[in-house]
């Protein structure tokens, strides 16, 4: 399974398919190039590039699309391209299998609307890797190799961030949800995940391939 981490909250994974999880509005469009598949986890702009799936669909009229039943009519131009999965479900994407968790964003604050949100788990028979969405929704029972950790959000604290990766127990985790966070910021925070997370922890530049 090759990785590559683009802006924010998208990576993109090639094995013997492309798949593209979460090009959302802050991520660089080029993550979609030749995608045979995506998975969204949630409606969020930053996580979901309406326009930019759109076009790659028109591009590529195989590109199958994944979500929660929520996000489907957002995407309703390419309705055709699309299957909602929810919660416990397994399937394959691009030659991946995958598997849903959770259902729920994590709550931002009580006035605040709850959004559907999934995280995913892919696995390609030799690897796997775990994309929460923006949750923390620990994937029980399940021995996770690479997780990539949301570092910062409206809806996070490090304390949570750490307790999350700590609780997974991964081989290796990385740092997702980075796009809203400055320089300085970012090493505050990877500073007290890379010391206490209790595994290899580190946040790399987009575009940055991960084997």
């Amino acid at each position: 399974m090759r990785v590559t981490k683009f802006t924010h909250s998208c990576l993109r994974l090639e094995g013997a398919g492309v798949l593209v999880v979460d090009p959302g509005e802050f991520s660089e469009a080029s993550a979609l190039d030749g995608a045979d598949a995506v998975l969204v986890t949630h409606e969020h702009a930053d996580h979901l590039d309406v326009t930019a799936v759109t076009a790659a669909v028109a591009r590529r009229p195989d590109l199958r699309i994944f979500a929660h039943e929520a996000v489907l009519p957002l995407l309703a131009d390419v309705a055709g391209a699309t299957t909602a999965v929810a919660a416990g479900e397994e399937f394959e994407a691009a030659g991946f299998r995958v598997r849903a968790y959770g259902g729920q964003h994590a709550i931002i604050h009580p006035y605040v609307p709850v959004f559907a949100n999934l995280g995913f788990l892919v696995d390609d028979g030799a690897a796997n890797l775990y994309h929460p969405g923006d949750s923390f929704v620990v994937p029980d029972g399940v021995e996770v190799e690479t997780l990539f950790a949301p570092m910062n959000a409206p809806w996070a604290t490090i304390a949570e961030s750490l307790e999350f990766i700590r609780s997974v127990r991964p081989g290796r985790a990385f740092a997702l949800h980075d796009g809203l966070i400055n320089e300085r910021g970012a090493a505050v925070y990877g500073k007290h995940l890379e010391s206490f997370s209790d595994t290899r922890f580190a946040r790399v530049a987009p575009g940055t391939v991960l084997g």
